[in-house]
């Protein structure tokens, strides 16, 4: 009786741990299960490092009262006017727990949650239990419209 050839390794080179790990990411984020990141085999790909903002219309200037201002809740900006032609911006994202900022009231931007007030000339708190001021933002009056830059 005679014994079967023992099985041949295929030709070629192995394939390395990186090649697995990358075709097993490959695998599962194709299912939207994985996002994988550092399989690329260049050291510079394109786009990174990019910290370019991309300015967003909230729309009319006219939309902001002087001495107040108006939430643009799905952008999750805050614009105020604290006098004539003077306009700041602000994320709508409370500092304390993450909630949309809800209105410009008495010269405050307030936060339904937990009470927190910022002032609409430079984001501070007023009142807490925010532990820092509101992030502001780049705003500019073009056509007549708001351009709101993120920092």
């Amino acid at each position: 009786m005679s014994e079967a050839p023992e099985s041949q390794a295929p030709e070629g080179p192995a394939p390395t741990r990186r090649t697995l790990l990358c075709g097993a990411a490959a695998v599962l984020a194709a299912g939207g299960t994985l996002a994988v990141s550092g399989c690329s085999s260049s050291a510079s790909d394109s786009g990174a490092g990019s910290t370019a903002k991309t300015p967003v219309d909230v729309g009319p200037a006219s939309a902001v009262p002087v001495g107040g201002g108006t939430v643009y809740r799905e952008k999750k900006i805050v614009v105020t006017q604290p006098s004539e032609g003077q306009y700041k911006a602000f994320s709508a994202k409370c500092t304390h727990a993450g909630c949309i900022v809800d209105q410009v009231k008495n010269q405050k931007i307030q936060c339904p949650c937990h009470g927190s007030l910022f002032g609409i000339t430079d984001g501070a708190v007023l009142d807490g239990p925010a532990p820092t001021p509101l992030p502001e933002y780049t705003v500019a009056v073009e056509g007549g419209n708001l351009k709101v830059t993120p920092r």
